[in-house]
């Protein structure tokens, strides 16, 4: 079972620290002109962003990256030619090839495939959003802030669907977990604290601390006791998602 897929943006890995007193450089790429030029203009109200390139296909984008060199990368999933997992691809590389420049993708559905993918080696430096957060602004520099940071930022939703096709597989470690404890680190992979995840499951912050420990004990997690539990959280999820 999983909590209420109403959640704020997920940011996991470290609060965020960002200083709006230099702007973060972007590069934005999507095929559709319209999308470009209304995220263009909607990334030009922040104050955090400077936009220094709108490209349309997943070759000008890594080109972009060459010769800008952003701080981040916003890019669509499907783009020419095949419209299907470019952007995914042209993630990867960006991530190899120029490893400063964070990387955030964009989906119109949640497809885990392509999001197991994405995070085959690691989450650093990459989000996976879907394209409903775009009218969100703050959430959106927040996500591009964290990558930059060599944080990750997946939407919620996205956690929900990688968590529940893992805990469906047999070998997953999420299979030692009950129901609660599944809906407790959902809610921690979502990038909540104690008091919203009591909050939003209708517990009190002893049960929460309670089950956390649990869920730690059960994963073996024992020995990280002095680490942030929103990065313990990271390395939960990265384990159910292999």
């Amino acid at each position: 079972m999983v909590g209420s897929a109403e959640r704020d943006q997920v940011v996991l890995t470290t609060p965020p620290v960002y200083s709006a007193e230099m702007a973060l450089r972007v590069v934005f790429a999507d095929d559709n002109l319209l999308v470009r030029e209304g995220v263009a203009a909607l990334l030009a109200e922040s104050d955090e962003i400077e936009l220094v390139d709108t490209v349309g296909d997943p070759h000008s984008l890594v080109k972009s990256v060459g010769e800008h060199r952003p701080d981040a990368v916003l890019t669509d999933i499907r783009m020419p030619p095949t419209h299907t997992n470019e952007g995914i691809e042209a993630a990867k590389r960006i991530r190899a090839e120029f490893p400063d420049t964070g990387v955030v993708v964009l989906s119109q559905y949640v497809e885990d495939d392509y999001a197991l993918d994405l995070l085959a080696d690691g989450v650093a430096g990459l989000g996976y959003l879907l394209k409903e957060r775009i009218s969100d602004l703050d959430e959106l520099v927040r996500a591009l802030g964290e990558v930059t940071r060599g944080g990750s930022a997946l939407d919620p939703k996205v956690v929900e669907a990688l968590l529940a096709r893992r805990s469906t597989d047999a070998h997953s470690p999420l299979q030692v977990l009950n129901d609660r404890e599944r809906e407790v680190l959902q809610e921690m992979a979502s990038g909540r604290n104690n008091a919203t995840i009591a909050k939003t499951l209708f517990m009190s912050e002893r049960a929460v601390e309670k089950h956390i420990g649990s869920i730690f004990s059960k994963l073996g997690l024992n020995d990280e006791t002095e680490v942030n539990r929103r990065v313990m959280a990271v390395l939960v999820f990265r384990d159910a998602v292999g």
